[in-house]
């Protein structure tokens, strides 16, 4: 059976389920021959996939599939609501041109034990425009199955009409812990006298999002006027816990143990990597160090073309403990399990060695992650547990501020700031 087939077989399950979930979109990999699903800015690895709704950027997706044979593969666009969930617009309503394409550009690995194709795309495509901004939802299928989803991917296309301000710093509610984050909206910096904002509360949505969380994104309720702005402060959805620095290894080179590598290994042509073993650090004093915040860059050290020669390997994470937490569950949070807190992304018990483990498969290079815990029932981790929480954190906050006027059909996306805290 080709790897392909497997796709499909596997898929048939997978797009059963998901029909019957909840329709709230998320980046999400629905398959295990799918790898390093990377999308951002054209021109820049670093920034995130957001596009103003005028202008001649263009966003860059890339991936890896697991296999030795090249296949086709199609996207299409849809659009969302604030809340990311379907809001049943008409292609024709939110683009100016055709909302799918095929993904037809790839290159082969090459030296790897394991091999693989690369796949890009620059998108969206030549001769097609977005019409109107908000939540966008990018769904990658078979060619031959368009009905099977082998990945999704968030992004954002911005009008960015208004002048926002976002401030982050300590909070006087747990003074050493928690970081609170205030925005403002200033109506009499419009950036454009079309746009048409009515500046009333009731018609704009404020989330802010720490770092690429999503358990903890805030719905940011309305505290005041200030002259002609309105003012999100002052109020519990403001604070957030600081948290601590990303823990960080680096495999960038498999012939010698780089940071926070144990061990290299090699076994029936496959790579296995040993972590050192992670510790608590809810107890011990902060310690800044400079991190990717929860992100990830591919290299091979040795290798000339990193994209194409860096290795997949297994990665062994292990947490000690005396005993295990009962009421909770302990998972591996950053861009390398898509920030999700899910069974993907969540670490085992193992009684022999007393310790929370888990193995991820990750192309060469430089991560960050945390340990998160989040008790069972809840939607939020915490990182008091393990990771502990000091408002001195570099933390990155980015708020998005929707607008949906009485005669509106869409949610539009009217703004988008971002602002660093810590020291």
């Amino acid at each position: 059976m080709t790897c392909l087939n497997k796709i499909l077989s596997f898929l048939l399950l997978t797009t059963t389920l998901a029909s019957a979930s909840a329709q709230v979109q998320k980046d999400s990999i629905c398959t295990e021959f799918i790898r390093t699903v990377q999308f951002s800015l054209a021109g820049s690895e670093t920034q995130p996939p957001v596009l103003p709704l005028e202008g001649p950027q263009r966003l860059q997706l890339s991936f890896d599939e697991l296999t030795d044979e090249s296949h086709s593969f199609r996207y299409r666009i849809s659009h969302c609501n604030a809340n990311w969930e379907p809001d049943g617009l008409e292609p024709y309503q939110y683009l100016d041109g055709f909302e799918e394409g095929y993904i037809n550009d790839f290159e082969s690995s090459f030296t790897t034990l394991m091999p693989y194709m690369h796949y890009s795309c620059q998108l969206p495509a030549t001769y097609t425009r977005f019409l109107i901004s908000g939540n966008y939802l990018l769904t990658v299928t078979p060619d031959e199955r368009p009905d099977s989803v082998l990945f999704t991917r968030r992004f954002w296309v911005t009008e960015q009409a208004i002048d926002a301000t976002v401030t982050a710093g300590r909070a006087s509610e747990g003074l050493m812990q928690n970081q609170e984050v205030s925005v403002t909206l200033d109506w009499n910096n419009q950036r454009s006298p079309r746009s048409g904002v009515i500046f009333q509360p009731q018609y704009i949505k404020v989330f802010v999002q720490q770092n690429g969380r999503l358990d903890n994104m805030r719905l940011m309720p309305f505290s005041n006027y200030s002259g002609s702005s309105l003012c999100y402060q002052w109020r519990q959805e403001n604070i957030f816990p600081g948290g601590n620095t990303f823990r960080y290894f680096d495999i960038s080179n498999l012939r010698a143990t780089m940071y926070n590598v144990q061990r290299v290994e090699t076994y029936g042509g496959e790579i296995f990597v040993g972590l050192r073993p992670d510790e608590d650090r809810s107890r011990k004093n902060y310690s800044p160090t400079e991190s990717l915040n929860g992100g990830y860059k591919i290299n091979a050290r040795d290798r000339n073309n990193p994209t194409l020669e860096s290795e997949y390997v297994w990665v062994n994470f292990s947490l000690p403990l005396e005993r295990p937490y009962l009421g909770g569950g302990v998972y591996i949070v950053g861009a390398l399990t898509d920030w999700l807190l899910n069974e993907e992304s969540r670490m085992e018990w193992n009684p022999e060695y007393k310790a929370y483990t888990k193995r991820l498969e990750l192309k060469q290079g430089y991560y960050a992650y945390q340990l998160i815990y989040r008790p069972f029932g809840d939607r939020e981790g915490m990182t008091s547990t393990i990771e502990g929480d000091h408002y001195g954190t570099p933390n990155t906050y980015t708020a998005y501020i929707y607008y949906r006027g009485p005669n509106d059909i869409h949610d539009r996306l009217i703004a988008i700031r971002q602002v660093g805290s810590g020291q």
